[in-house]
């Protein structure tokens, strides 16, 4: 489970910011919480959380750091060796000096069935991992597993600083085998120490990155896997069967071919009977989307994993993206603790009298581009909204930022402007 995500100078993030799960005195109802306790006080994490904001203000790039962190662990070890001494980060670039600054990326997570909360990051320069940290707080206690420095003189400790027994690891055999362009949980995972594995697989099978429009082909193998899961394709076909009729798209059923692969959606008629058609040929863009996103949305719910969705409403209707929103929060839905983090345009998530806002404002983040260029991420309780305030009316008329700053008739001014010239 994901409670924090910390990064900077990550393409237009030049600064330091923190997307925060936590859940706050705004919180709704929705929060679950952790079975881990600060100041006394349950701590309780979101299950679902939406950063807003205009086009190219940023959001997309939030999402995109822990998507390059996942990648950046699951990946160093073998494919950075490709390219000796070098590391592929974007780092920001419309400021000479950050060029030279490191990337910063860090999450706080709560594994285990004995919950224990786990903080993981580290920072790269265009080289080398320059600082790499994993820490544990067993009873809420701060053990340090191991602390990574590169050019920490050997009389503080070397580059790798192992601190008391929390870490029970082969440290020299995992030390000699990590390059400078390599990350230690990476190397410690492909020789399989148990304990940085269990970090490791948090990143491979817990953190999935979903981008409508982008990695479509990849989301409808995923539904197509679950429809023909070696032991559950029954279960399956019947969850997607109800889950696409529930959506009103017309459908009335669903056929698999399990040796060929090949989908059938059944339609009702004006006369009431079936008629199928063709999944690749025949089916509406939108049936697609919706068929698309049925098979990742499903599988982090019964794993209890994060889901990633970039720009949620590209694809899918607001009512459906606000369904899967609420699917998210009711436990009934999501008994697992899954968790979803999106980026929208959509203001209607943010309430309206025909949707009902399916989030807390606990739940409400915000990208907005400066003039420099640079990306600010801010949650929407900084405003300190009022309980009953419309949050969509006020979003959409700049109360919080993260819209983009043209006035009414701007662009048609503009364009009258050019031809106006283009004609003298």
């Amino acid at each position: 489970m994901l409670i924090r995500f910390r990064l900077a100078n990550h393409r237009s993030i030049r600064d330091e910011h923190e997307l925060s799960l936590i859940g706050t005195e705004f919180n709704e109802g929705t929060a679950r919480t952790t079975g881990l306790h600060h100041k006394g006080r349950d701590v309780s994490v979101l299950p679902a959380l939406g950063v807003f904001g205009a086009n190219a203000s940023g959001k997309s790039n939030l999402v995109g750091g822990l998507r390059f962190m996942r990648d950046a662990v699951r990946e160093s070890f073998a494919d950075w060796a490709k390219v000796p001494g070098v590391v592929p980060r974007e780092p920001f670039k419309l400021n000479a000096a950050a060029r030279e600054e490191t990337s910063l990326f860090e999450v706080d997570l709560v594994l285990g069935r004995d919950p224990v909360r786990y903080t993981y990051g580290f920072e790269l320069s265009d080289s080398r991992v320059e600082a790499e940290w994993l820490h544990a707080y067993p009873h809420g206690r701060r053990s340090v597993w191991f602390d990574r420095e590169a050019g920490r003189p050997e009389a503080e400790g070397g580059e790798f600083v192992f601190r008391g027994a929390g870490f029970r690891g082969r440290r020299d055999d995992l030390v000699a085998l990590t390059r400078p362009n390599a990350l230690f949980v990476s190397v410690g995972a492909t020789l399989n120490d148990p304990q940085l594995s269990m970090v490791h697989r948090w990143f491979l099978n817990h953190l999935w990155p979903v981008t409508p429009g982008k990695d479509v082909a990849a989301r409808t193998r995923w539904t197509e896997q679950l429809l023909m899961h070696e032991d559950r394709a029954d279960e399956y076909h019947e969850r997607i069967g109800r889950l696409l009729k529930a959506a009103d798209l017309g459908l009335t059923g669903i056929d698999v071919d399990n040796k060929t692969g090949e989908i059938r959606l059944r339609h009702r008629t004006p006369d009431g009977a079936e008629a199928p058609l063709d999944f690749l040929t025949e089916e509406s863009l939108g049936t697609h989307a919706w068929f698309d996103f049925l098979g990742p949305m499903l599988a982090a719910l019964d794993d209890g994993s994060t889901l990633l969705v970039d720009e949620l409403d590209s694809s899918l209707h607001p009512t459906l993206a606000a369904e899967v929103v609420r699917i998210f929060q009711d436990p009934s839905s999501n008994p697992c603790g899954a968790q979803l983090i999106f980026t929208t345009h959509d203001a209607t998530l943010l309430g309206s009298a025909v949707l009902d806002r399916p989030l807390g404002r606990d739940q409400v983040w915000f990208a907005a581009k400066k003039r420099s260029g640079e990306t600010e991420i801010y949650p929407l309780t900084e405003a300190k909204p009022r309980k009953e305030e419309n949050l969509e009316r006020g979003y959409l008329r700049g109360r919080y930022g993260g819209v983009p700053r043209v006035t009414a008739g701007e662009l048609v001014r503009e364009l009258s402007s050019q031809r106006d010239k283009a004609s003298v």
